[in-house]
């Protein structure tokens, strides 16, 4: 049987991914069986981590643990890659190791390499292109909310970034609306946002682009912001403080939520900067699900370990 990588939402089918919301809801509210609690007995699951990170890194080695497996956290300091070995050489060598391997790396191209010589499922933490494991535990989110997916319609607020990606391109498969409010010098990839309208045309949904966030807001259920400065780049005194300037007007405050419709949630990935992309306000409001996001990343992250190891879900 060929192995499972999962580098984009693209590697799922429709299917695929209502089964893992599910078994993500079912991990969230249920004490696990003995057979549950050790899907991954005798399994070493890697985590090569090229960024910081706190939900992902945690969330992952939390999810192992329950599922009966053993996290090992890597980076380049700690390994050859740091030296200049090879992906391909890294990939085989960990092969032989590990049973899976969970990448938060920058380029999408990197994981694309460890996929091509791994022989063990290899499993997207992040990258600059995507972030797939965030947008399942989104979507459950959502769902817990609303009770469904398809017909919602789910407007992001600010840079074009992974998070937007991965928040067009699943919204287009479950049949959801997305609007993408950026500068227009910070819009998502015109390729992606292509793909993802396409992909939205067959499921009777929309894919939007816009540079004006009151207008972007005026029909959203869903009010979604993510930091606006990449990870790194707020290192660099200058490029942090101009990047900033033309996201001054996308800044997600109650003068903008009360724009959208009266029962509208805000989501945001986490981290915060509160006072920038999003108030004190509104991130600590009544309609804000912020941490029970963050919260659902756990039994998100064990559905996709589930799923990447060919457990049970095949047979759901």
């Amino acid at each position: 049987m060929s192995k499972r990588d999962f580098l984009d939402l693209n590697a799922l089918s429709l299917k695929e991914i209502e089964r893992l919301i599910d078994r993500a809801g079912y991990f969230k509210k249920n004490n696990l069986s003995a057979d549950e609690t050790s899907l991954l007995k005798g399994k070493s699951i890697g985590l090569f981590f090229e960024k910081p990170s706190t939900r992902t890194r945690v969330a992952f080695e939390a999810a192992i643990v329950r599922l009966g497996g053993h996290p090992i956290f890597l980076s380049p300091n700690d390994t050859q890659t740091g030296r200049g070995e090879t992906i391909a050489d890294t990939a085989r060598v960990l092969s032989a190791y590990l049973d899976a391997i969970v990448i938060r790396t920058f380029e999408q191209e990197k994981l694309v390499e460890w996929a091509n010589f791994a022989t063990v499922p290899i499993i997207n933490g992040l990258s600059n292109l995507y972030h797939p494991c965030q947008i399942l535990a989104d979507f459950l989110t959502i769902f817990e909310k609303r009770g469904r997916l398809r017909g919602l319609n789910l407007t992001y607020i600010g840079d074009g970034n992974n998070i937007a990606h991965s928040l067009m391109e699943g919204g287009a498969m479950v049949g959801m609306n997305v609007t993408c409010a950026s500068p227009m010098e910070y819009e998502p990839n015109p390729n992606i946002v292509k793909r993802a309208a396409a992909i939205a045309d067959t499921n009777h949904s929309k894919i939007i682009v816009l540079n004006d966030p009151k207008k972007a807001v005026a029909d959203a259920d869903i009010l979604y912001t993510d930091t606006w400065v990449s990870m790194g780049y707020e290192k660099i005194p200058i490029v942090d403080k101009m990047r900033k300037i033309p996201f001054l007007p996308f800044q997600i405050n109650q003068a903008l939520v009360n724009l959208a419709k009266e029962n509208c949630f805000i989501m945001h990935c986490l981290p915060a900067h509160r006072g920038e992309e999003i108030t004190d306000e509104v991130m600590d409001g009544k309609d804000s699900v912020i941490f029970e996001q963050a919260e659902n990343r756990l039994p998100t992250h064990q559905a996709i370990l589930e799923w990447a190891m060919q457990k049970k879900i095949d047979s759901l």
